[in-house]
């Protein structure tokens, strides 16, 4: 059961583990550095409250909902090493701090805004979502990177 990203208990956990790491973290697998991965998972929640990121065109919706839309959104966590769509490939370097504050800010607004707000809130790549599914592609894709990270 992947745990409830709108519960203030499982912000704060989450926010304990970032809190968690360092600088000079090393992953467990993969090569992306530790501010790499923060800025990666910002992208998830850069897709949802800024407009920075083009949404795929029709042909490319419709592959991602058809091959993708159940991995990310489902309860089955992601394997080490699963490819990463090129959106979220992190090609410059990033500052660790501003990172993390990004993405405490990003979860805690999410948790602010509650549930209601994501039921049948319409994402950037798969369509209309519920509350479940966007709860999974936010908590699973934190989850997965701050284990690979050891915290």
């Amino acid at each position: 059961m992947i745990k409830n990203i709108f519960e203030a208990n499982v912000v704060q956990e989450l926010i304990n583990r970032i809190s968690s790491l360092r600088s000079d973290s090393q992953p467990s697998w993969g090569k992306m550095s530790v501010a790499e991965m923060l800025a990666h998972c910002n992208v998830t929640y850069e897709m949802v409250y800024e407009d920075k990121h083009p949404k795929p065109n029709a042909f490319k919706r419709f592959l991602l909902k058809m091959f993708v839309k159940n991995m990310v959104v489902g309860e089955k966590p992601y394997k080490q090493n699963s490819p990463t769509a090129s959106e979220f490939i992190i090609k410059d370097s990033k500052n660790f701090e501003e990172e993390k504050q990004r993405l405490v800010h990003y979860i805690k607004r999410t948790q602010e805004l509650g549930e209601a707000h994501f039921e049948g809130k319409e994402s950037h790549s798969f369509g209309v979502l519920d509350t479940k599914e966007w709860n999974n592609m936010f908590y699973k894709h934190l989850d997965h990177h701050l284990t690979q990270f050891g915290v």
